[in-house]
């Protein structure tokens, strides 16, 4: 495994991240995923991450409704040492209803950090990112908040989600002229059918020295098998937020996703390894965060780490892409 910084921080983490989402279930939150695993289940990814050198960890809030972070944190503290691992979490989207139960105002985010921390089993968390921009709230209130939470060593970095390129920079100036902590991360969609954040994203986080976490890198898995098998999985089926962001360009996806399993096969090489290496060659990608159901999605994101394609093979995969329309992840509003 290699280990790089995050961003222009101090802090090191393995090239690849595991997502926790698939980890943990609840009566409600089999409801909207059917396909995640029970504890134990994900407990024995956590351990073998760990034992593959993947020392970094994503879960949020809303995951299985917390859930996710409480089976995070007992594995974490049976197979690891609290020191040897970076623990991501994140706040802002609706966690429960009623007033105050999302968002990003200062009541909210205080309310969920603490929780966050129950639930973690920890008294401090790694990278604290903001989920998505919320609109309803004043930028300064959630960053002084965020600022604040840093201060009382209860975080010791933030981050940020899915938000446009303007708004990432906006927050960034206005925690440099009030001398707040600033966002050392941005978590976006960027994959080898979705790379609109090439225009002005990746762009802004080399310049100011952002490290790059995006999620969804196989694009909910329809990278790591032919098209025409496109649905074939259970979370496939049933996942609403993987069909909302693909489903409307079906027709932009299927040459890349073809293309892809050609390059694969001259490489003899599983189609999720090179859709990864082929993220990690980007200078502005940090880790993707990858989530892993099966022990092939660990192996296969391991091992693109040690690929490394050549220009004329990423050239190959670049070549069909098409613009896409903005992705629906960044229209969530709270």
């Amino acid at each position: 495994m290699e280990y790089v910084k995050l961003g222009r921080s101090g802090l090191e983490v393995s090239r690849i991240c595991l997502g926790c989402l698939s980890y943990g279930q609840t009566p409600a939150s089999l409801k909207l995923w059917p396909w995640t695993l029970s504890e134990e289940q994900g407990r024995a990814f956590i351990k073998s991450a760990l034992e593959k050198g993947i020392n970094f960890f994503d879960t949020a809030n809303t995951y299985a409704y917390g859930e996710s972070e409480k089976v995070l944190g007992r594995a974490l503290r049976d197979f690891s040492r609290r020191d040897d691992v970076v623990i991501a979490t994140k706040v802002g989207l609706v966690n429960r209803p009623g007033p105050n139960g999302s968002g990003l105002s200062r009541k909210a985010i205080f309310d969920e950090l603490d929780k966050s921390l129950r639930n973690l089993g920890t008294d401090y968390i790694d990278l604290y990112i903001m989920h998505r921009f919320d609109y309803s709230t004043p930028l300064e209130e959630t960053l002084e908040a965020l600022n604040d939470a840093v201060r009382a060593g209860k975080v010791r970095y933030i981050g940020a989600s899915s938000t446009l390129a303007w708004q990432l920079m906006k927050a960034i100036g206005m925690q440099r002229a009030n001398g707040w902590a600033s966002f050392v991360s941005m978590q976006n969609l960027y994959n080898l059918i979705y790379r609109e954040e090439d225009r002005e994203m990746l762009p802004l986080c080399l310049s100011e020295g952002v490290a790059v976490t995006p999620w969804s890198p196989l694009a909910r898995g329809r990278l790591t098998r032919p098209w025409s098998d496109e649905a074939a999985t259970e979370r496939g089926k049933s996942d609403k937020i993987g069909q909302d962001l693909f489903k409307k360009t079906r027709d932009l996806d299927k040459p890349l996703v073809d293309r892809l399993e050609q390059v694969a096969t001259d490489l003899g090489r599983p189609m999720a390894q090179v859709a990864l290496a082929w993220t990690l060659r980007n200078p502005a990608i940090t880790a993707p965060v990858i989530g892993a159901t099966k022990p092939q999605h660990l192996e296969d994101a391991v091992s693109a780490v040690d690929l490394k394609l050549s220009e004329a093979d990423a050239a190959r995969l670049d070549e069909l892409y098409e613009p896409h329309p903005q992705s629906e992840a960044f229209a969530q509003r709270h």
